[in-house]
Parts: C-alpha cells; sequence; structure tokens
C-alpha cells in the first residue's frame, strides 16, 4: 500500500521506504486550509464596526386619554 511516486527522484518506488511519509498533495491542502481558516478568522475579528443601542426592556407605556361616556345614562 505504501508503493507511489517520488516526486525528488521522478521515480515510482515503496515511499516507506524511502523515508516519505505524507504524500505532498496532502501536507500542501493541509497548509493551505489552514491559512484559509486563518485569514478568515482575522476578517471575522474585525467585522465588528459599531456598539449596538441599548433598548429598555418594555416599551414605553401610552398616554390613558380618559374614558368615554356611556350614553343613554342619566
Amino acid at each position: 500500500g505504501a508503493f507511489g511516486f517520488n516526486a525528488a527522484t521522478e521515480e515510482y518506488e515503496d515511499l516507506m521506504k524511502a523515508g516519505i511519509i505524507d504524500p505532498t498533495k496532502v501536507v500542501r491542502t493541509a497548509l493551505q486550509n489552514a491559512a484559509s481558516i486563518a485569514g478568515l478568522m482575522l476578517t471575522t475579528e474585525a467585522m465588528v464596526a459599531e456598539k449596538p443601542e441599548e433598548k429598555s426592556a418594555m416599551p414605553p407605556m401610552p398616554h390613558g386619554g380618559g374614558m368615554g361616556g356611556m350614553g343613554g345614562m342619566m
């Protein structure tokens, strides 16, 4: 299972015997993904632009305005 292409010597060989543990493409992809996530974290941290306004827990109560008369009484 460890037979593959050695890019350094341009030959197919047993990569474990040659001392190649991780394929280059896998390592490169892992590094690219790590750099991408690090960049995303830096960008996300800089996205907060302003502090939101504090709002009261309940809206103010409307004024009563008085009750209307009851027609036909007295």
